[in-house]
């Protein structure tokens, strides 16, 4: 999965410091469109050599800053792509990093100005935080929990297709609703797209999902007996049974949707 990185390893902790030489620095657009350039299936990101920057992370010995400027003309073979689009065509280190920099960046852009006073924010010198010096307000990254679902009947498991955006094959999935605990969500997400019962509700697996500002979080459960399927067909446009030996994956192997169809597939779980 994209978060699987190892040996590197991300070091998410807040750091106050200001970029160097040699240090990665991510501009975003308007849009949330990352620069960069790609060389082999890895991306390549622009380092600093001047200007501000605020510190997001680092990965192993390279630190990643993200610039507060937009309008940075792509030069050097640079260009401005999707998190979308560079899932499809990268894989490494440097597409988790990716997606935990537009996490972020989408945190910051969405809070320039307080919810309560609308004073300006700033960036808190202490933690991972937007102060408010008008109402000593603190806002903190925000993190939307949501489910992946793996329905099993027997040899078969429960594959949808949305009927916008991702075109590929992908399990019944939804956000946590307000006084939800995540099996609710499970039980509720599958009967509203898919109109199927389940018992048996598991636990698999987590995954951060920066695309979305997720953390999703994977289970496997069992149809009840008798349940059909009655698809919701403003959202899917495919919910059939598909025996484990017939399952066709996702091109990458970069999500969790993916990785559960994949052991299901093989036997093993």
């Amino acid at each position: 999965m994209i978060q699987d990185i190892y040996p590197s390893r991300l070091d998410n902790s807040f750091k106050n410091c200001t970029p160097a030489p040699g240090d990665f620095l991510l501009y975003f657009d308007g849009t949330g469109r990352l620069l960069t350039r790609t060389d082999n299936g890895v991306i390549i990101f622009p380092t600093w050599s001047e200007g501000a920057a605020v510190y997001l992370f680092s990965v192993d010995d390279r630190r990643y800053f993200l610039s507060p400027l937009r309008d940075r003309d792509p030069e050097g073979g640079f260009e401005y792509r999707t998190v979308r689009e560079l899932r499809d065509s990268c894989s490494g280190k440097e597409l988790f990093a990716a997606f935990t920099a537009y996490h972020l960046w989408k945190w910051y852009d969405d809070n320039r100005f307080c919810s309560k006073c609308a004073g300006k924010l700033t960036y808190d010198d202490t933690e991972r935080a937007l102060f408010c010096p008008a109402c000593q307000s603190k806002i903190y990254p925000r993190i939307n929990p949501a489910v992946i679902v793996g329905v099993t009947k027997g040899d078969s498991i429960l594959i949808t297709r949305y009927r916008r955006g991702y075109a590929h094959n992908a399990l019944v999935a939804g956000f946590t609703e307000i006084g939800e605990t995540l099996e609710q969500t499970v039980e509720r997400e599958v009967m509203e797209e898919t109109g199927v019962k389940v018992g048996n509700i598991r636990y698999y697996k987590s995954q951060p999902w920066g695309m979305a500002q997720d953390m999703l979080v994977g289970f496997f459960c069992d149809a009840q007996e008798g349940s059909e399927i009655h698809m919701d067909e403003g959202e899917l446009k495919y919910a059939q049974w598909v025996d484990r030996r017939d399952i066709v994956l996702q091109p990458g192997s970069a999500s969790l949707t993916n990785e559960m169809m994949r052991v299901f597939r093989d036997g093993l779980v």
